[in-house]
């Protein structure tokens, strides 16, 4: 994102959608927008953090690992084991274009690192085991008869 007026509407427009969706984050790219910007509201589970807008967002250093089950708005009703980083260091812009980079671990790392795969091109199916991909499939199948 260069033209911070661009995402003026598209931000409201992505937190609406993870609403409604009861969702806890989402990428721009999850609603047909092909821009580095994603929405994250974890204050259900941590109050003393705010909803997020991350723009041009990058993952600079990674420590530890935890594992924990995930779903995603993108394959609805799959939940799938993911082991990600359990500490990030997150280097993005705000709403304004100022550059900041801060450490994220638990809940907010992981929606950092769930976000930024969508950004990337990856699912959680991605990161599945093949048993789990095995299964994943036959519940698609379900879901689309």
């Amino acid at each position: 994102v260069e033209t911070f007026e661009a995402i003026e509407d598209l931000v409201p427009n992505m937190f609406d959608t993870m609403y409604e969706e009861e969702g806890i984050g989402l990428a721009a790219n999850q609603i047909g927008v092909d821009l580095n910007v994603m929405v994250i509201d974890i204050s259900h589970a941590d109050e003393n953090c705010p909803p997020s807008t991350f723009v041009n967002g990058q993952i600079i250093e990674r420590s530890g690992s935890e594992s924990m089950e995930e779903g995603c708005l993108s394959v609805p009703g799959v939940r799938v084991d993911v082991t990600r980083s359990e500490k990030v260091t997150f280097a993005y812009q705000d709403l304004e274009g100022n550059h900041h980079e801060a450490k994220f671990d638990g809940l907010m790392a992981t929606v950092i690192q769930h976000e930024m795969d969508h950004l990337n091109g990856l699912l959680i199916i991605d990161h599945a085991s093949q048993l789990d991909k095995h299964r994943i499939r036959k519940q698609l199948k379900e879901l689309a008869s």
